[in-house]
């Protein structure tokens, strides 16, 4: 059974920083894209950042510079440092996993955290 649990939302202060945690069970994690998506209120999920097997990343450019991916595959675990915080850093923080082979796709989502930064 597949499943990605994201950790470390909450509440912060503007200029503040939180590091999120999403810990995947049930498939192969080494060989999948990880990344973070966030959706705030009434606005469509978009990428925040993403990590490929090699260890390339991207980031969106409202987050470049502040927000860091990383990823430890001996511990199934995709972070998401984000550091100097603003308030329009306010969504819902979703992690996710795809990989395309074999003319598949598989993309797999967690279930989301909250990250709320006050002004």
């Amino acid at each position: 059974q597949v499943q990605l649990v994201e950790s470390g939302g909450g509440l912060v202060q503007a200029g503040g920083s939180l590091r999120l945690s999403c810990a995947a069970s049930g498939f192969t994690f080494s060989v999948y894209t990880l990344g973070w998506y966030r959706q705030a209120p009434g606005k469509q999920r978009d990428l925040v950042a993403r990590i490929n097997g090699g260890g390339s990343t991207t980031y969106s450019d409202s987050v470049k510079g502040r927000f860091t991916i990383s990823r430890d595959n001996a511990q199934n675990t995709v972070y998401l440092q984000m550091n100097s915080l603003k308030p329009e850093d306010t969504a819902v923080y979703f992690c996710n996993a795809v990989r395309m082979a074999w003319g598949r796709t598989s993309d797999y989502w967690g279930q989301g955290t909250q990250v709320t930064v006050s002004s």
